[in-house]
């Protein structure tokens, strides 16, 4: 059988009633991957991607931020006040920490956290 080597850490942050004029201001969702990159101690690959599309209740931003460990990326649903933030690294990383960066910055009132080591 062969050896089961550490890959990487993935981290799901579910942010709820976050402060919507965060989740809708492209300028602090750019802001947000620089401090979270410099947070992590993580070198950020080009820019940031940052779209919003949808329509109705869907209606909101995206981005994406290559790392060199490799990404990381945000939903953001304006109408329900929640941020959706993935985090794939093959850097290790403290997920609580992350966690709870992303619920001050967003001011949510509530944060769930998944994380899972890949192998």
């Amino acid at each position: 059988m062969a050896k089961k080597w550490w890959w990487g850490r993935s981290a799901s942050v579910d942010l709820h009633d976050c402060d919507p004029g965060l989740i809708k201001d492209p300028v602090m969702l750019e802001k947000f991957v620089r401090l979270l990159t410099k947070e992590l101690h993580m070198k950020r690959v080009g820019p940031v991607e940052i779209k919003r599309f949808g329509h109705g209740k869907l209606r909101g931003y995206s981005l994406m931020q290559f790392i060199e460990t490799s990404t990381i990326v945000g939903h953001f649903d304006e109408k329900g006040e929640r941020a959706f933030i993935d985090i794939f690294s093959c850097k290790r990383y403290n997920p609580k920490k992350v966690a709870a960066f992303c619920k001050k910055f967003f001011r949510a009132k509530s944060v769930v956290l998944h994380a899972e080591e890949r192998k």
